[in-house]
């Protein structure tokens, strides 16, 4: 297989053609009909190239794209599709993350084509995706976590309070900054961080007891900090 796409279009019958087109080409495919399913899909699994038309109901294509790059930091080649051709509006979708723009009505030829130049150029970078810390290795790409070696199972959310803490290690991180980055303005109730940093613990921690191998350390009345040492 060529790679894994999304593709976020709410008209069926083009999202048919374009499955069907890009199916043939060798790629596997997700779909999601709104921006909030482009957002749970794209956050919960890796894709190798976003395909995601502008105008959606729910949340816009240029909130999803903005969001997935600066609240989820995920770096996957997003194609924009749109009916808009003015220059100003292709600035936009740059502005918000776009990596290409394709206005409609487009050849399928055309789309294929720079579907898999996305997927290419991605695949060629060079530059290091991995973080060495004490025990542990963070593949920001891949998503892969291991300590002393040993593979970690974590969960999207797990992963991303993970970066959060390493980025900021070995200072303190207050729940309020956590929960900013996690959800935003919509953080759900105060249990909500509390579980994901357990689930977080038990996935790093479990696999190495009984020896003293906490990494994440609670700071009362403050946050979290992450130990390296």
């Amino acid at each position: 297989m060529k790679g894994s796409v999304l593709l976020v279009e709410d008209h069926r019958d083009l999202a048919e053609t374009i499955s069907m087109a890009l199916e043939s080409a060798g790629f596997t495919m997700d779909y999601a009909a709104d921006g909030p399913e482009a957002l749970r899909l794209a956050t919960e699994n890796m894709f190798d190239c976003i395909v995601l038309d502008l105008m959606l109901p729910g949340i816009d294509g240029l909130a999803v794209c903005r969001r997935l790059r600066n609240d989820h930091g995920i770096d996957t080649p997003v194609l924009m599709l749109t009916a808009r051709d003015r220059i100003e509006n292709k600035l936009t979708g740059f502005e918000h993350g776009a990596d290409d723009y394709l206005v409609k009505p487009f050849v399928i030829e055309e789309l294929k084509a720079r579907v898999n130049a996305l997927v290419s150029r991605k695949r060629g970078e060079t530059a290091s995706t991995r973080i060495i810390a004490g025990d542990l290795m963070v593949d920001t790409r891949t998503r892969e976590v291991t300590r002393r070696g040993r593979p970690l199972d974590l969960s999207p959310t797990g992963f991303r309070i993970l970066r959060i803490l390493l980025r900021e290690a070995p200072a303190v991180v207050s729940r309020e900054t956590i929960e900013h980055e996690l959800w935003g303005e919509d953080a759900p109730d105060s249990d909500a961080l509390r579980s994901h940093v357990y689930i977080l613990r038990k996935a790093l921690d479990k696999p190495f007891e009984p020896d003293d191998a906490t990494m994440i350390r609670t700071v009362k009345g403050v946050g979290f900090r992450l130990d390296l040492s």
